[in-house]
């Protein structure tokens, strides 16, 4: 059986469609997405931790 190939979290998040206005796009919604799942792995619980 083949080991399956690992693929980026930043790769699958770059595919969600980013709905925001563009004057409100400081920053990239995968880089928004990725802090946020990290964030939630190393167990915060709200968005101020």
């Amino acid at each position: 059986m083949a080991d399956p190939v690992p693929v980026p979290l930043v790769s699958l998040f770059a595919e969600v469609d980013d709905s925001r206005r563009l004057q409100a796009r400081l920053h990239a919604l995968e880089d928004i997405l990725l802090i946020a799942a990290l964030a939630v792995i190393c167990g915060a619980d709200s968005w101020t931790e």
